[in-house]
């Protein structure tokens, strides 16, 4: 298998400290993947992550450029870190790199959404996936506002389609998790939601599949590391499997 491009989950954290009139700033790098490419990589699964402060200049450009990967994964990345082009801060025409995404779906490609504060529309509406060609090839729908649900007591997954091979092998039950993007699952027939969470707005899709054109989609709408999985999840004897078997139905593997 081709490695896997995984875009997003990285941030930096700036704090500022006043003690008095003294005033002293710090600032650190987080990565939010680890624990996903630590479970990737048990399985065999080769992640190139490009973080999300350098998607602008770094993320392919070209089919050919997309096409050295057996899939990509976008998470906590919002749709103005693939929009923004070096070219277009210039004032200059580029590529359209949700159009890209969807067209190389259509043609036979693998894409991942998981969930995360700049994900489908984001905790504060930000993320701005609604109405774009990347959300036209996923298996659900965003909300026009924000999206993002923090659940404290837990939401505990349920799954809808048991035989489905994502789902072969996996320790049971699925642990809870805090929090989830609320998308609405799209009614068509090439599109199946595997888990579920129930709140107040009823169901709402977990994990989603779809075939869309020659290519595959999925959705997992929560994190794919803390804070929204729970540390259950994270130390739950099925995450790796779950993660490698979402690749591998991506990439026709199972």
């Amino acid at each position: 298998m081709k490695p896997v491009l995984l875009a997003g989950e990285t941030f930096h954290v700036t704090s500022f400290a006043a003690k008095g009139y003294e005033v002293g700033a710090s600032s650190r790098y987080s990565n939010g993947a680890e624990r996903y490419n630590q479970g990737l990589a048990a399985h065999g699964i080769t992640v190139v992550q490009i973080g999300g402060e350098r998607c602008e200049s770094e993320f392919p450009t070209t089919m050919e450029g997309l096409s050295a990967y057996s899939a990509v994964v976008l998470s906590d990345v919002g749709a103005l870190s693939l929009l923004y082009t070096p070219q277009t801060r210039l004032g200059r025409r580029s590529v359209n790199r949700l159009e890209l995404l969807r067209e190389w779906v259509e043609n036979g490609g693998s894409l991942m959404m998981a969930g995360g504060y700049c994900s489908f529309q984001g905790i504060d509406g930000l993320a701005m996936f609604r109405g774009t060609a990347v959300e036209e090839c996923l298996p659900v729908e965003c909300f026009p506002g924000p999206d993002g649900l923090e659940a404290p007591e837990g939401l505990d997954p349920v799954i809808d389609e048991t035989g489905h091979p994502i789902l072969s092998g996996l320790s049971l039950p699925i642990p809870y998790v805090l929090g989830m993007n609320r998308v609405l699952a799209r009614d068509h027939a090439d599109t199946t939601t595997l888990i579920h969470c129930s709140g107040r707005g009823g169901q709402m899709p977990l994990l989603s599949i779809r075939e869309y054109g020659a290519g595959r989609s999925l959705v997992w709408t929560t994190d794919i590391g803390p804070h929204w999985l729970s540390q259950d999840f994270v130390q739950w004897s099925g995450y790796d499997l779950l993660m490698a078997n979402m690749i591998r139905w991506l990439t026709s593997e199972i």
